[in-house]
């Protein structure tokens, strides 16, 4: 008897994660109609947003979303994997806690405080070296990358760590230096806890509002340069729904929306029933 409800509890449980993205799905759909009605495949290609003609274009929101998230990950990448490695296969116990917890916290700061940080402090350095306003395409991405780093490199520390000494040890008895066991055998070995991190960190960056407001400029415009100023859909819901006051713009907004979680489904379903289905097999 107890099986059975606790069977039934845990079908409950997954059936309501699928009621929940149906039902956001649909209110998306339902409320962004009259706008794709309105304005077509020219929503998703034009960048062209004025409010006050009741002219809608999210081409250059997506373009920020898009380009913002693939510099911050392209950063970022890097960064996190040196950060694995030193934590699980190079720094002394002594100091691997320290920077261990140090990873975690970082992770733990609200997005508000990245966002804060970046224009007050990070912003005028960016302007001091590149000119310009310094807000920008660029520093929203170095500001999404430090966000995202943190993610990455404690869950491809973790993955790293999984790997059976005894591989470490039969690679070091036959010779090999500690950079041929990280390379032939830690990495390959980790490799799906590595792609599994790089699906998170995506799907956090595409996402993320409030730390990139703060710095991309909010203008609908698709820049000439990545040090232009600019916005992406995020940032536009943000700023933007308590000021739409026609239906129209409403429904333009909730266009933005339904844009975004479509892309958020395809980005995180090519990473991992493609990528992360390939690296499984080969391993």
């Amino acid at each position: 008897m107890l099986d059975k409800i606790f069977h039934n509890m845990t079908r409950f449980s997954a059936l309501l994660i699928l009621f929940i993205v149906a039902w956001i799905f649909v209110v998306l759909f339902d409320h962004s109609t009259e706008a794709m009605q309105a304005f077509g495949f020219d929503f998703i290609v034009k960048d062209e947003w004025a409010p006050n003609v009741d002219k809608f274009g999210a081409y250059a929101a997506i373009f920020g979303s898009v380009v913002s998230t693939f510099l911050a990950m392209l950063i970022a990448i890097p960064v996190a994997i040196g950060v694995a490695i030193f934590l699980s296969e190079i720094a002394h116990d002594r100091i691997k806690g320290f920077f261990g917890v140090s990873v975690e916290l970082l992770a733990a700061i609200p997005s508000v405080i990245y966002g804060m940080w970046g224009l007050f402090y990070f912003v005028p350095i960016l302007r001091d070296l590149f000119g310009g306003m310094g807000i920008g395409l660029l520093a929203a991405a170095i500001v999404l990358s430090i966000m995202i780093l943190p993610f990455m490199a404690a869950v491809t520390r973790d993955a790293m760590n999984t790997t059976p000494d005894i591989l470490k040890e039969s690679a070091y008895a036959l010779g090999g230096t500690q950079w041929d066991v990280i390379k032939d055998i830690i990495i390959p070995y980790a490799k799906a806890g590595i792609i599994g991190s790089l699906i998170l960190a995506l799907g956090r960056a595409i996402g993320e509002t409030m730390a990139v407001t703060f710095v991309m400029g909010n203008v609908h415009h698709t820049p000439a340069s990545i040090l232009d100023p600019t916005t992406s859909i995020p940032v536009t819901l943000a700023n933007e729904f308590t000021e739409a006051d026609s239906s129209i713009y409403f429904s333009s907004l909730f266009g933005l929306a339904l844009t975004l979680l479509v892309m958020s489904f395809v980005v995180i379903a090519v990473a991992k029933f493609y990528f992360l289905r390939k690296v499984r097999k080969g391993q």
